[in-house]
This record gives structure tokens, C-alpha cells and sequence, in this order.
């Protein structure tokens, strides 16, 4: 018994989900001993089995998939977290990362790669879908923008400027003559480059810095 890997699933999808199952269950030296529905159930209950392998989506209803590993992992430190999704681009990939995962596949992956993602990944390794694998290399590769005020425009360094002194939306705009239709666009923008999702985030990113 010492060598079948458990295996738990965090899935919403109920095809998807079963299919999973199935797959695990069926093959000699895995057992799938939890199925979850949302990350909310995942966080209640998975913490009691700590499986050796959970294959998590991200696109979960509710609380995200990296968010539930970002949470599980102090929980259960001797599991290993593979995202399994649909999502192929950098950030969900990198906040997987950081949020614990050691891996990254794609739901499109053969059964029998799927299988062995998760041997290699109880076995040490980080196993990753080829495409995955080729954009964390190629952001390794990409010279890394140090100043994060390079990321904006002059525009919306001016309108960052301005969130920072506190003025409003409304006062934005009446001082650089432009609508404030116009300075919700680049607020967005301005968030969407550095990643946050608040004027506080923003400031602090940028200004917070020593």
C-alpha cells in the first residue's frame, strides 16, 4: 500500500471531474480518495485526508483554485499541489507558483501524461505542459523591467501621481482637461500593468518603494 499514490481533485466541472476520478482510481499504484466541488469544500475537508497529490483548477466558483493552494499548503506542507486548468497565461502560471504549486498542466493533457505528471510530481520532480514549460523559460529569458514606472505611459504616470496626493477621479480629470470616463480607463490599465487591484496597491507599489 506504501507506494499507491492518493490523490485528491478539486474540480467543478462534473465531467471533467468524474473523468479524473476514473482515470485515478482505475490505474494500478493511484487512488483517488477526495473529490471536491469548490475550493471552500477543499479547505474544510482536505486538511483531514492530505492526500500525496491534489490536482486543483483555478477557475473555481468562488475562492480561485491558487488562492485554496495559497491557503492548503501550511495545512498540509507534505502534499503536492498540480494545478490542472485551462489557463495558460503568466500570471495565473507565476501566482500558481507562488502560491505553492510545484506543478502545472493543461486540462487538453493525454490521460497517460496526465497519469505521470502526477508520479513525477510525488516523485520530486515539477512536471509542467510543454507550452507552460516553454513561457516560464521565455520570462526567465525576458530582461526584467526594475523600475515599475517604466511598465505606464506618461499619462498614466501623471494620473498615478495624482491618485497618490488623493485627489478624486472628478479632480483628475477637470486638471488634465480629460473626461473621467477617461481616467477610469487608465486607472484600469494602470492596475492591469502592476498587478493590483486597488489605488492603494497602485500607490504603494510604486511610491511604497525605498
Amino acid at each position: 500500500m506504501n507506494n499507491i499514490i492518493h490523490v485528491a481533485i478539486v474540480e467543478d466541472h462534473d465531467i471533467i471531474r468524474d473523468s479524473l476520478s476514473l482515470l485515478i482510481s482505475g490505474t494500478a499504484g493511484y487512488k483517488c480518495i477526495g473529490v471536491f466541488e469548490t475550493a471552500e469544500d477543499a479547505l474544510r475537508q482536505l486538511p483531514s485526508i492530505c492526500p500525496d497529490v491534489v490536482l486543483m483548477d483555478i477557475g473555481l466558483p468562488g475562492m480561485s483554485g491558487i488562492e485554496c493552494v495559497k491557503q492548503l499548503k501550511p495545512l498540509c506542507p507534505n502534499t503536492q499541489f498540480l494545478m490542472c486548468t485551462i489557463f495558460e497565461n503568466d500570471e495565473n502560471i507565476f501566482e500558481a507558483i507562488k502560491a505553492g504549486a510545484s506543478g502545472y498542466i493543461l486540462k487538453k493533457t493525454p490521460p497517460a501524461q496526465m497519469l505521470q505528471a502526477i508520479s513525477e510530481l510525488h516523485q520530486g520532480g515539477a512536471p509542467m505542459s510543454g507550452q507552460i514549460a516553454r513561457r516560464v523559460l521565455e520570462a526567465m529569458q525576458t530582461p526584467k523591467v526594475h523600475d515599475d514606472m517604466a511598465l505606464l505611459t506618461e499619462r498614466e504616470k501623471e494620473i498615478l501621481q495624482l491618485l497618490a496626493q488623493g485627489f478624486r477621479y472628478k479632480e483628475i480629470a477637470e486638471k488634465l482637461s480629460i473626461s473621467t470616463e477617461t481616467v477610469r480607463t487608465h486607472v484600469h490599465k494602470i492596475y492591469e500593468k502592476l498587478h493590483v487591484q486597488s489605488r492603494t496597491d497602485a500607490v504603494n507599489k510604486i511610491y511604497g518603494k525605498k
